[in-house]
């Protein structure tokens, strides 16, 4: 999305959402109004050793469970959603499972609405939140961040039917409700429209990505807003029925959020690294096909913006 921060998501509530009932569609049939379930490709795990310098660095109480509590926001295909059995997969968790062998503990992952994830971590119930956040310097005032992946925005249209993102006015645009795709970027270029004497984009917010990308497939709206990887993996899962509009743009770092002032971050930073380091961070972002977002260096708190 990125997935916004409040104002651009802080204390957030979801536009509501407009919902669109969808008819099996290829490989993208939804069975009513919105599925977090995929079959998704079939990734292999990939094998990571555990660092003991850099899990003696973790906080006694995660030392002590021997698991870090992860809450995940899903269908953010594919980045966290579910499998048909119910199980969260994707880019990001198997990921977050090699930062936890890393530091010889086990992720369990809690599901949770997207704006609860920040105010539950404050009040100490999740150790780290997952699902594709983008690191802002809003939210680092609530949140420390471990940053994992370099994120850009990439629209889509229907195949053959062009929709330039430089000049969408008077066009429907569906986008993932609180995105930065649906808060700051499409706003910002409708007013742009309207200043020039032009319509507004119509921009049509949808609860769910998958909601969205059917909206697209269907042809009822022009074009979508998301994500470079949940773009290309929409495409990918839509037989042809849709392609790329443009060129991707912006830059923005997703980071799993961690207490304010928490050890946490530090240590994840450092397993992230890790990863980074000895190759297995770039086999996952590989094996997901996301391997252009693949960063070089984690830091924490890399918001420029």
């Amino acid at each position: 999305m990125w997935r916004a921060a409040v104002s651009v998501r802080s204390v957030l509530g979801r536009r509501a959402l407009q919902a669109v009932c969808v008819l099996a569609v290829g490989a993208l049939a939804l069975t009513g109004c919105s599925n977090s379930e995929d079959s998704g490709p079939a990734v292999e795990k990939v094998k990571v050793d555990k660092v003991d310098s850099i899990a003696a660095q973790l906080p006694d109480k995660i030392k002590q469970s021997g698991k870090l509590v992860v809450g995940v926001n899903v269908p953010y295909q594919p980045n966290e959603y579910k499998d048909p059995s119910g199980k969260i997969v994707g880019y990001d968790v198997d990921l977050m499972d090699a930062v936890a062998a890393t530091l010889g503990v086990k992720a369990e992952y809690l599901e949770s609405a997207f704006e609860k994830i920040i105010p539950t971590i404050q009040a100490g119930t999740y150790d780290v939140g997952m699902s594709s956040i983008t690191d802002t310097k809003e939210r680092e005032e609530q949140v420390d961040f471990a940053t994992y992946f370099n994120v850009r925005t990439q629209w889509a249209q229907q195949k053959g039917k062009p929709i330039d993102p430089d000049n969408a006015c008077g066009k429907r645009v569906a986008v993932q409700a609180t995105t930065i795709q649906d808060t700051d970027e499409l706003p910002d270029k409708s007013k742009k429209c309207v200043a020039e004497g032009k319509p507004a984009i119509d921009i049509k917010s949808f609860e769910e990505q998958s909601a969205a990308t059917n909206a697209l497939v269907l042809g009822q709206v022009d074009g979508m807003a998301a994500d470079l990887p949940v773009t290309v993996y929409a495409i990918q899962k839509s037989d042809g029925k849709i392609e790329k509009a443009g060129a991707a743009y912006g830059a923005a770092l997703y980071g799993w959020a961690t207490p304010k002032g928490s050890p946490l971050a530090a240590v994840l930073q450092k397993a992230v690294q890790s990863l980074i380091d000895n190759g297995k961070y770039l086999e996952i972002a590989k094996n997901w096909g996301v391997e252009e977002g693949a960063l070089t260096k984690s830091v924490v708190n890399g918001a420029t913006s």
